[in-house]
């Protein structure tokens, strides 16, 4: 099979198949959850930052990963009373946070390290763990939880 021939979206299924985390599965490292949500940004990577959420049980087994906002190319607008209403409506007790970078750029803006202290206390509030928030620019990833901002 000639490569050219080979369409977008068979490949993004590709993707999904190998390295998305199915329900009832653990993440162990942040390399497999970035691998893991790299897939909900390929086809926006170079046009808008989305949020992804992936919600877990007790034992820190997927239950749904889900993109909640999707904003600019600069910028998603995150609401925390909606992220705390969808750990509610699935019964999460922990969650994982990721957002892309249009740019590339790994770094954490002053907006990712507040929106992620924010979200931080309200879950708190309800006895839900925030386990990571990786941001993913491109083929690389940034753990907030590798570099002990969690």
């Amino acid at each position: 099979m000639n490569i050219s021939s080979i369409s977008d979206s068979t490949i993004m299924e590709e993707y999904v198949k190998r390295f998305t985390i199915k329900a009832g599965k653990g993440i162990k490292t942040s390399r497999e959850a970035a691998d893991h949500f790299r897939a909900y940004f390929a086809e926006s990577a170079k046009k808008r930052e989305q949020f992804v959420v992936c919600f877990l049980n007790g034992q820190h087994r997927v239950l749904a990963t889900e993109t909640l906002f999707v904003g600019s190319i600069t910028t998603s607008a995150v609401y925390p009373r909606e992220v705390v209403q969808r750990i509610l409506d699935l019964g999460a007790a922990a969650v994982m946070f990721s957002h892309n970078h249009p740019s590339g750029e790994l770094t954490p803006s002053s907006s990712d390290r507040a929106v992620t202290k924010k979200l931080q206390t309200a879950l708190a509030a309800i006895d839900v763990d925030v386990l990571d928030h990786i941001i993913i620019g491109g083929a690389e990833h940034y753990s907030f939880s590798d570099n002990r901002i969690i």
